[in-house]
């Protein structure tokens, strides 16, 4: 069921607490955590603790967590001292979406003059 957990997803567990992950910002509905691998010196992974498969699901079943979603990246930025940064959001394999969980990446840190993800 849309919005529920699913226990295949990598973010869902790591919401749930079962994977760790380096956290910098939590809500109640928004958990915010630095990539793993990072492709700028500030790459943070911003994610809906509800389960919809990308952005687009998300905002059009839930679009106040959506707009949280966003909220949250914006504080993130501010959160790391980065005025200028990128926020993406990768919807589909063809788009380098890996984890089928929506979330929008934050970076900085660095000029933005190359793609990064």
């Amino acid at each position: 069921m849309a919005g529920e957990p699913q226990s295949d997803c990598l973010f869902c567990k790591i919401v749930a607490g079962e994977i760790p992950a380096t956290v910098v910002r939590k809500t109640e509905r928004v958990l915010a955590f630095r990539d793993i691998a990072p492709k700028a010196p500030v790459h943070v992974l911003v994610i809906p603790h509800v389960h919809y498969p990308n952005a687009a699901a998300l905002a059009a079943a839930e679009p106040e967590i959506a707009g949280e979603l966003l909220a949250e990246a914006g504080a993130v930025a501010r959160d790391e001292g980065v005025e200028d940064y990128r926020l993406i959001f990768n919807t589909g394999a063809g788009a380098g979406q890996t984890v089928f969980h929506a979330h929008v990446h934050v970076l900085g840190g660095k000029p933005m003059t190359e793609s990064m993800v």
